[in-house]
């Protein structure tokens, strides 16, 4: 068995230009790679603070559904609009609250979901 110590000490010794090879031909001779677990390990590190909870949701009507009345007595119930202003949210399928917590949101769409309309919180 080769004494380790000794080789590191050669190692030690050596160039950047020396080390670059030795790797190179490492990783030819044995068939490996010494960047692949790095860039793996980066990759999985970058992933993880994209997975972050959307905090804030956009609610808006996609389907009115067969009681166009009780949707808008819904969409009064989430806004300040009028009757009038109402109606016309609801007939442009448009939004109902900005900025909506997740629970504000799921509230919303709980509500609609019992007068037969679906909304979405993006």
């Amino acid at each position: 068995m080769a004494d380790i110590a000794k080789m590191i000490e050669e190692i030690k010794g050596m160039t950047v230009v020396e080390l670059n090879d030795l790797v190179k031909a490492i990783e030819e001779e044995f068939g490996v790679s010494a960047a692949a677990p790095v860039a793996v390990a980066a990759a999985a590190t970058a992933a993880a603070p994209a997975e972050e909870e959307k905090t804030e949701f956009k609610v808006s009507i996609k389907e009115i559904g067969d009681k166009k009345i009780d949707v808008i007595k819904a969409v009064r119930e989430f806004t300040t609009l009028g009757l009038g202003e109402a109606k016309a949210l609801v007939e442009a399928k448009g939004v109902i609250k900005e900025n909506a917590t997740k629970e504000e949101a799921d509230k919303i769409i709980a509500r609609f979901k019992e007068v037969g309309a679906t909304v979405v919180a993006e």
